[in-house]
């Protein structure tokens, strides 16, 4: 039996900057596109503090997970982008508070840019789904 492809779109989440949808859920697994700090308008958040900006990423991660019926204790693999390393440590706190005691598989990595400017980071997770998802959304 062939798995079905299910593109997750998210109210709330803002139109995509590209050809993409906010997560594509196939079998037991979750692939969450990357998340910017924006709003619900496409607007950044958070000016240029970097913990601000994880508040939003991580909220807006928070919704596209519930969107699948999946929690942050479900993800099994994140990714981390930054402009400046040197921001882990104010990212780590909002990070820690999210995940609580699950701890993923995890990649940090430096990028000299994102495509919206003045964003510092950028987060993509694989999350496993533990009920199918509530497709259509």
């Amino acid at each position: 039996m062939t798995a079905t492809k299910h593109e997750i779109f998210v109210p709330g989440m803002g139109p995509p900057l590209s050809h993409y949808c906010d997560a594509v859920a196939i079998g037991e697994l979750l692939f969450v596109s990357g998340i910017l700090p924006l709003d619900d308008q496409s607007q950044l958040v958070g000016g240029d503090d970097a913990q601000a900006q994880a508040e939003q990423v991580f909220a807006r991660l928070e919704q596209v997970l519930a969107a699948a019926g999946a929690q942050f204790a479900d993800i099994v693999k994140v990714t981390l982008f930054l402009t400046d390393v040197n921001d882990r440590a104010a990212i780590n706190g909002v990070r820690k508070r999210y995940f609580a005691q699950s701890r993923p598989a995890s990649t940090l990595v430096e990028v000299s840019g994102l495509i919206t400017p003045g964003a510092r980071l950028e987060v993509e997770a694989i999350a496993r789904l533990p009920r199918p998802a509530p497709y259509g959304v």
